[in-house]
């Protein structure tokens, strides 16, 4: 059987984020696949705790704490003329623990998720590099929106970690990202388009109690410390919401100090849940109005799975092969009129999300998403 090492910026498990989401099912088919060997981080106390769940698909796994801060990463991303991002998940411990990993056995292949973990392997190593999403244009369009010295900054940061980019692209035996946009957007080497997936059978409302809300009920989940989903919430409530009817519930862990400042009549700030899929069940409408979003979003196709009516920005909907089957706006005035369009008749938005649901189940299957990681990676299954 094989050997196959698997580099994760984060712990694969649970899948409780949309980045560990992907990661969790790529581990689980490279189980598949051979003997899987994990080197991870945790950025979160409790993902320490999963060697027993991680057993089940990994021969061997490591995970290193990450607790540097991004002050800390900034000053020495600064005086090594480094990208940030490189920066902050650059660690004496990871590197011992790979540089074992890599001295202990052969490995028929490795596979490293997120391009910051590639700064861990050797010149020399063949690797498939899963970027996920093209990080780099993301600070690019930060940038956009910045001023003063946070522009200087993010400017820098698109330029090194671009550079990057492509250095590890012109390394690797495959270059994957999570949408056909984003590897025509990259466009050079052997790039291919791998896209997310989604568990019909754990994401089915037949098997989901919905929350007890009184509605009509407006629903976005999300990592609630991550830029694009403060700027979304931020942008639905100040734009969308006095437009339209109901009550806006912002679901997810981490919420900042800006999404915690939206709790109002009309807003709801869950904070960590023990079960999304409860909130998405008692949604009258989810929303995903992303102002920026890079690949697909699993946010989307979750709302979509349990058959609950999405109303999505262009950027959220972009990488999706959606088939009609959510409503897609593109400015304020698109998103009133499409959410209180399906607030006001409800079997329209039943009929769209059974529609919904149908298509996630027809066209976005995990293993059907991942079966070219065999070929890519040069193993037999």
């Amino acid at each position: 059987m094989s050997d196959i090492l698997f580099l994760a910026h984060r712990v694969p498990y649970p899948p409780d984020r949309g980045d560990k989401v992907r990661s969790h099912h790529v581990m689980r088919h490279l189980s598949t696949l051979g003997r899987v060997h994990l080197a991870s981080f945790a950025d979160d106390p409790r993902d320490l705790g999963h060697d027993a769940a991680l057993q089940q698909w990994c021969a061997s796994a490591v995970v290193v704490p990450r607790t540097k801060g991004n002050a800390r990463a900034a000053v020495e991303a600064l005086a090594g003329g480094r990208a940030v991002s490189l920066a902050a998940f650059d660690y004496r411990a990871m590197r011992a623990a790979v540089a074992r990993l890599l001295a202990a056995r052969r490995y028929e292949a490795i596979y490293v998720y997120s391009g910051q973990m590639a700064q861990y392997l050797p010149d020399n190593a063949r690797f498939v590099m899963d970027f996920v999403d093209l990080d780099s244009a993301k600070f690019t369009a930060y940038a956009e929106d910045a001023r003063g010295p946070m522009r200087w900054m993010m400017r820098r940061e698109a330029r090194l970690l671009g550079a990057f980019e492509r250095s590890v692209a012109d390394r690797a035996q495959a270059t994957l990202f999570v949408s056909a946009a984003e590897a025509a957007l990259f466009g050079t080497g052997q790039v291919h388009a791998v896209e997310n997936g989604i568990d019909t059978g754990f994401f089915d409302p037949a098997a989901v109690t919905p929350v007890a809300e009184a509605g009509p009920l407006i629903v976005f989940t999300g990592q609630m410390d991550y830029r694009p989903n403060i700027d979304a919430v931020r942008w639905f409530v100040r734009e969308v919401l006095p437009g339209v009817p109901g009550r806006f519930a912002i679901v997810g862990r981490n919420p900042s100090a800006a999404v915690r400042a939206l709790v109002g009549e009309r807003v709801i700030v869950t904070g960590e849940v023990a079960d999304v899929r409860g909130w998405i069940a008692a949604a009258d409408v989810v929303v995903a109005p992303l102002l920026l979003a890079r690949g697909v979003q699993n946010k989307v196709l979750e709302a979509m799975a349990m058959a609950r009516p999405v109303v999505a920005s262009t950027a959220a909907a972009e990488g999706i092969d959606h088939d009609g089957s959510i409503r897609v706006a593109g400015d304020a005035g698109a998103f009133v009129r499409e959410v209180k369009a399906l607030l006001d008749d409800p079997v329209a938005g039943d009929t769209l999300g059974q529609a919904a649901r149908a298509r996630t189940i027809a066209r976005y299957g995990w293993d059907a998403r991942l079966a070219p990681l065999a070929g890519l990676m040069g193993l037999q299954q």
